[in-house]
C-alpha cells in the first residue's frame, strides 16, 4: 500500500512537471506542490484509518475465537432436563 501511494504521488509530480515543462511559473509549481502535500496528507490519513481498522477487525476475530471455544463446551454438554 505504502509502494503504491509513493508511486502515484511520484507519478503526479513527474507529470505535473513534465506537463508543465518551462512554461510553469514559480505560482504554478507552489500550487502544485501545495495540492500533493494535500494528497499525500488525505493518503496518510486513509492509511492510518485503514491500518486501525485492521486492528479492530483483528480484534474482533479474537473475540469470537474466544467465544467459539466456550459455545463449543456449551453444546456437548449433556442437555439439562426442566425443572417442574
Amino acid at each position: 500500500m505504502k509502494y503504491s501511494t509513493m508511486a502515484r504521488t511520484l507519478g503526479v509530480a513527474i507529470f505535473a512537471a513534465v506537463s508543465l515543462g518551462a512554461c510553469a511559473t514559480r505560482d504554478d509549481i507552489r500550487q502544485i506542490n501545495t495540492r500533493l502535500d494535500s494528497i499525500d496528507a488525505q493518503v496518510a490519513r486513509a492509511a492510518a484509518s485503514s491500518e486501525s481498522a485492521n486492528q479492530n477487525a483483528a480484534r474482533a476475530n479474537q473475540r469470537l475465537d474466544n467465544i467459539e471455544g466456550r459455545v463449543q463446551q456449551l453444546e456437548q454438554q449433556p442437555a439439562r432436563r426442566a425443572r417442574g
